[in-house]
């Protein structure tokens, strides 16, 4: 063979060589841009409202809110009390409660506070986004000394409330309505965390 063929050949093979480092390459690339959001099939990490990322770790109470309620008193049943989230998780309230149990038509906020403050858990849904299933899926988890009802105005399809702690929901299959009633259901964030919510009324004005 010739000086020429064998150059020749060399240069073929060189050619061959970088063809295929540039195909390897490029599959690396694209592994690494296709492949992980095909595997990222974690079920802890669902879409949900109010997160930065698109996503909700399910598994903690990472995302439960805390308010510092500041000093507050039992008003009289004309006065209106402006709160500083909807729902409410603390702060002037009237004179009397609820009775522990499942609401079906929306509750007055000034009642719900007082449950509260008696370290009682207020479970809320949007009636739009929760259906009937999932009311009853609710209010099995609804712990003795809690409170349950509609509230359509509320952000998220189900919200958990005690006094100065509240989680945001993506519905009533979420593990952590369990994990926060687990923590926070005895009442140990409220005034008086060994009241109850039984003895209140049973039928607010608003007939829910």
């Amino acid at each position: 063979m010739s000086e020429d063929e064998q150059a020749g050949r060399g240069s073929r093979k060189r050619l061959a060589a970088v063809v295929v480092a540039v195909v390897v390459g490029a599959l690396v690339v694209l592994g690494a841009v296709v492949l992980p959001p095909l595997l990222d099939d974690d079920p802890d990490e669902r879409q949900g409202p109010g997160d930065a990322t698109g996503t909700v770790d399910t598994s903690d109470l990472s995302a439960v809110q805390e308010y510092d309620v500041p000093p507050y008193t039992h008003v009289t049943d004309d006065v209106d009390v402006t709160y500083a989230q909807s729902p409410p998780m603390g702060g002037d309230h009237w004179n009397a409660w609820l009775e522990c149990g499942v609401y079906g038509g929306a509750v007055p906020d000034e009642y719900a506070v007082h449950d509260l403050e008696h370290g009682s858990v207020w479970i809320t849904y949007r009636p739009d986004e929760v259906d009937e299933a999932g009311i009853d899926e609710l209010a099995g988890q609804l712990p003795q000394n809690g409170i349950m009802s509609p509230y359509p105005t509320q952000d998220a399809p189900v919200v958990i409330t005690a006094w100065g702690r509240q989680l945001d929901l993506l519905g009533p299959d979420d593990p952590r309505v369990r994990l926060f009633v687990r923590a926070y259901g005895a009442g140990e964030t409220s005034p008086e965390p060994f009241a109850s919510c039984a003895g209140g009324l049973t039928a607010p004005p608003d007939g829910g």
